[in-house]
């Protein structure tokens, strides 16, 4: 097979300082480093990580200026000198964890995204949004030869997040999981998940809408928040007793804190959505006493990322998605800024 023909030139998305213009141009190709895959990425999810990064709201500084997108899926087109187990045409995905030291001590228990070198797609690395970007070869996903790189551009993170996230809840099959955000990019997918991991699903979401794509994703209870006037109460009864696992994927101060109250007794919250600035606040006495841990989820490692693209290929999952034009991007994060997402949009990076 002949090489493949790289432009000098590219269409991306690309903003100079966090709350800037998102400019849809041409910018260059990047050059693969020795230790790097360059990845002719066709399509991308649209996370709402990408949201807080152009916006700036976490306490770590972006990239500036910046190619968002961290959901990249594409065909490897180039290798770096030192690149090893990949070939050219292979099918390859760009996740959040761009690149790690593997030799602290994070990296070497399988933390791999608490590496404190750890470089982020689309937030202190280039990432998806534009047709070509780099990735280091050890972090890229390997996706299956024929694989439809829309549908699995979502599980390189959310599907991803949420598999980690329902992995730190320790669960047992047969038990309650509550998914809190249930019908949005991450929420739609951890429904799907926890059925295929044998859960008992709740979701807690708003509107009419979401309830029925709750239903059609197979979750078992629907608590619709615009209705509920004692959500806490509700979890509770339907679940005789509360939630043996809470996955806090919404961004919602008070939701978040309001999981601690319907958690069972000896159960698990875990926090995974990052509203800006906000707290987890949990009554100390009802804690202890029901003997409750609440744990962080950030985004899986290697083995997760295979595990969780196993269940794809399985046809377990599947993103609801909804493909735009890269160039729609402005429009996307608007909806997201107003609560308006519907499963997962993804980009395609030449339109």
């Amino acid at each position: 097979m002949s090489a493949p023909t790289i432009p000098e030139t590219q269409k991306g998305v690309i903003f100079y300082e966090n709350n800037g213009t998102l400019e849809y141009k041409d910018i260059p190709v990047p050059k693969p480093a020795p230790n790097e895959l360059l990845i002719n990425v066709k399509y991308s999810g649209v996370c709402h990580t990408d949201l807080h990064a152009w916006k700036g709201d976490w306490p770590l500084p972006v990239k500036l200026p910046l190619v968002g997108g961290h959901e990249g899926a594409g065909v490897v087109v180039a290798l770096g000198s030192n690149v090893k187990n990949w070939k050219v045409g292979d099918y390859a995905g760009i996740k959040w964890l761009n690149g790690c030291c593997m030799s602290c001590e994070d990296c070497e228990l399988g933390n791999e995204s608490n590496c404190p070198q750890a470089d982020l797609s689309g937030y202190t690395h280039d990432g998806s949004f534009q047709q070509y970007a780099t990735t280091d070869a050890v972090q890229a996903a390997k996706i299956s030869p024929g694989t439809d790189l829309a549908e699995v551009a979502p599980v390189l993170c959310a599907g991803l997040t949420v598999y980690k996230a329902l992995k730190s809840a320790e669960l047992e099959a047969g038990q309650w999981v509550a998914i809190s955000g249930a019908c949005g990019g991450l929420g739609s997918l951890a429904v799907q998940y926890a059925k295929a991991m044998g859960y008992r699903v709740l979701g807690i979401d708003g509107g009419d809408e979401k309830a029925k794509m709750f239903k059609e994703l197979g979750g078992e209870y629907f608590i619709d928040f615009t209705k509920c006037k004692d959500i806490i109460g509700e979890v509770v009864k339907a679940t005789n007793g509360g939630a043996h696992g809470v996955i806090n994927v919404s961004v919602s101060e008070a939701a978040i804190s309001a999981s601690t109250r319907y958690a069972r007794a000896n159960g698990t919250v875990v926090l995974v959505g990052l509203p800006a600035g906000a707290y987890c606040k949990s009554e100390v006495f009802n804690q202890v006493v029901k003997s409750i841990k609440i744990v962080g989820s950030y985004v899986g490692n290697r083995a997760d990322t295979r595990e969780a693209l196993d269940f794809f290929n399985r046809g377990l999952v599947k993103a609801p998605i909804k493909v735009v034009g890269l160039s729609t991007l402005p429009e996307i994060y608007d909806k997201m800024i107003k609560g308006q997402i519907f499963g997962r949009y993804v980009v395609d990076t030449y339109k």
